[in-house]
């Protein structure tokens, strides 16, 4: 019998590490708060966890800003509790993916000050990607090199000093290496092994899709403001990299793994990166960004498994994330019932998990956290609030910190009377972990029980559905034993045959109601 690598059918747990638990009182989560919290996860029945950046970082973007990739921001713990943090996570029977940013590293890194220090033309700049400028409409007026925009607003190009100009695809402050230099190359495959050796079980890959620009740096022009590939993205050369990368990975024990961040242009480009010699996963986006809706629901469906299909890899599915608007919120209906974006969002987790494949969970979806709006201007950090003069939000409202107990701020994040990073709603005190533990009618109960029966019924699934006829509001599929049925319409569809195993909300006989799903064994 063919094994089956760990992370194949896992579902993986998101820890957005500066808001997951505060172990020392600074108002910012930390690695030995992760551990203290380990029991939680454990519960909870996640196969594995991810942690976002914890690196040195001014923390200019959460920490997607690298100014060492070998060592623990003093903010989050060191490398002594990231040790201990492998082997607790270890002894609880779970994996650790760690998050690796290699498509550009903070303005603060060694490279990037010797850089700035160093003449035109010179090793230290040929690190990064320095340009001179392009003539402006006036004497003397220059022009960034090209016409790239920042992904945060903005152009992509910030001049220095000496009048060069360096490329950042996001903040300012997240210079862009130059991967057709050896030395990059050289330095993550180091970076690799160096967390390998440490321990984690894997990598989710940032901008994967990122890493080579078209040697030409030409313009996009209009056509090509909005693709995801031609000169920024996708270019042929990062697959060579991802070769490289497979081989180390393949050369540890224990099935070691990499996830990619990975947007394109159509299934035929994501398919690349998924050869039997490059990444493992790729992230598969389109179930978090589809609209509630069951005909949107189905075609992203089809969609991601027929991109998958031609190389045997898993697909991957997603609802909430630290970049996007939390699903609960997202779910929402202007007009309609107060609760409906949470009914949606419980239903949404039994389509996740029916599904084949990997599905990864955003801390906080347990509890049925939703996107916190109205955050002061003054608390944002999310680069994104800046660099468009406050008209976008930012990514600060899915990230505000995680409440474990208590009836008030810092609702048991940080020890009490310490103000978090971000300030924390009033009206979470029902929404803490404590509070739901014990109610079993809580979103956490009811995640804690879907992803225990999915763990029960893995051994027996196959990793293809069967489409069943259904209603144009509702989507009905088969996996082997287990039907999925799920209904986005407002009014009551019959069921499809079987016996009910779990649901999303109460079922009226051999009705589904809408906005709600169901689990069902073959009738008997």
């Amino acid at each position: 019998m063919t094994r089956i690598p760990w992370w194949r059918n896992a579902v993986v747990y998101e820890v957005y590490v500066r808001s997951f638990a505060d172990s020392d009182g600074n108002g910012e989560g930390d690695l030995q708060g992760i551990r203290s919290r380990l029991g939680h996860l454990r519960d909870l029945g996640v196969d594995a966890l991810w942690l976002t950046p914890f690196y040195t970082s001014p923390l200019a973007d959460g920490g997607y800003d690298v100014a060492d990739y070998r060592d623990v921001d003093p903010r989050f713990g060191t490398l002594d509790d990231f040790d201990a943090l492998v082997a607790d996570v270890h002894a609880h029977g779970l994996r650790l993916i760690i998050d690796i940013v290699p498509n550009h590293s903070s303005d603060r890194h060694r490279w990037f000050q010797e850089a700035l220090a160093a003449p035109p033309g010179s090793p230290e700049r040929s690190r990064y990607i320095f340009r001179p400028g392009k003539p402006g409409g006036r004497p003397g007026e220059e022009r960034p090199p090209n016409d790239w925009p920042s992904a945060f607003g903005g152009p992509a190009w910030t001049q220095v000093d000496d009048g060069e100009w360096y490329l950042h695809l996001y903040a300012r402050e997240q210079p862009d290496f130059n991967w057709r230099n050896p030395e990059i190359r050289q330095e993550f495959e180091d970076v690799l092994r160096f967390w390998l050796d440490r321990g984690v079980d894997g990598f989710r890959i940032d901008v994967a899709a990122g890493l080579f620009k078209d040697e030409s740096l030409r313009d996009l022009g209009p056509n090509d403001r909005r693709a995801l590939n031609g000169p920024i993205y996708s270019r042929p050369e990062v697959h060579d990299v991802y070769r490289r990368w497979r081989r180390i990975l393949d050369g540890y024990d224990g099935d070691r793994m990499a996830i990619g961040e990975v947007w394109t242009d159509g299934p035929e480009d994501l398919a690349l990166y998924l050869r039997p010699d490059e990444l493992h996963q790729v992230f598969q986006f389109d179930l978090q960004l589809a609209p509630w809706s069951a005909q949107a629901f189905h075609d992203v469906i089809v969609a991601a498994l027929k991109a998958v299909a031609p190389t045997g890899a898993a697909p991957t599915w997603v609802l909430s994330s630290h970049d996007s608007i939390r699903h609960v919120t997202r779910y929402e209906q202007p007009g309609s019932f107060p609760g409906i974006g949470r009914a949606r969002a419980r239903a949404a987790l039994l389509l996740l998990l029916a599904l084949p494949g990997s599905a990864y969970l955003y801390q906080g979806e347990e509890l049925g956290l939703p996107e916190v709006k109205d955050l002061p201007d003054e608390a944002r950090q999310d680069p994104i609030f800046e660099r468009t003069n406050g008209e976008l939000a930012g990514r600060d409202g899915c990230r505000v910190p995680l409440p474990w107990s208590g009836r008030a701020e810092p609702y048991g994040f940080s020890p009490g009377g310490v103000r978090p990073w971000l300030p924390m709603p009033r009206d979470w005190a029902s929404m803490t972990v404590e509070a739901q533990a014990s109610d079993p009618s809580s979103m956490l109960a009811y995640y804690r029980g879907a992803l225990a029966m999915r763990r029960r019924l893995a051994g027996d699934l196959p990793e293809e559905l069967e489409w069943l006829d259904s209603p144009d509001t509702a989507l009905f599929f088969r996996r082997g034993p287990l039907t999925c049925a799920l209904n986005c319409g407002e009014n009551p569809v019959r069921l499809p045959p079987g016996t009910p195993l779990l649901t999303s909300a109460p079922l009226y006989g051999d009705l589904l109601p809408g906005n709600t799903s169901a689990w069902l064994a073959p009738p008997e």
